[in-house]
């Protein structure tokens, strides 16, 4: 990774799966979180569509979207519950965004890019996670999030 600056501004975000690292630049609006409509017949990791501004967006649990233990019970958190509406980069007009069930709000961090190691077994990762950063001393999940909108993708055909 050595084609990255020295220091990078993210996100983290606390979810069931720990704590993920986005690109701040993603990051479109954070909601209090409110029950999603319901997906008949879809998988255990999508929480169900949120309306926001006009849209339909799939809100997913990344904990069991990534087949990781779950570390915290998200969903049971009540009133810390929040939705993190992020760009979906992959270019579907009919699916610009995704969300992601967090708990609490997410926070902004200057991520050193000595921090960030690519994996040396990119086999030992979960699926939809691209690899894993330290951050003082805490394990932070780079999500993979183009493979997390070919399944959502995937769902919609």
């Amino acid at each position: 990774m050595s084609n990255l600056p020295d220091e990078l501004r993210g996100v983290i975000v606390q979810t069931g799966a720990g704590q993920l690292l986005l690109p701040n630049s993603v990051i479109t609006e954070v909601l209090s979180f409110s029950d999603p409509d319901a997906v008949e017949g879809g998988p255990e990791w999508l929480l169900g569509l949120i309306r926001w501004r006009g849209w339909q967006v799939p809100l997913l649990d990344f904990a069991a979207l990534a087949g990781v233990q779950s570390r915290s019970p998200v969903q049971s958190q009540g009133g810390r519950r929040r939705v993190i509406v992020v760009k979906a980069l992959g270019g579907n007009p009919r699916m610009p965004y995704m969300a992601i069930m967090a708990d609490g709000f997410p926070r902004l961090v200057t991520v050193k890019a000595s921090t960030l190691e690519a994996p040396a077994d990119a086999n030992d990762l979960a699926a939809c996670i691209r690899a894993i950063a330290n951050l003082n001393d805490e394990e932070a999940i780079i999500p993979d999030l183009d493979q997390v909108e070919a399944k959502l993708t995937a769902l919609a055909a």
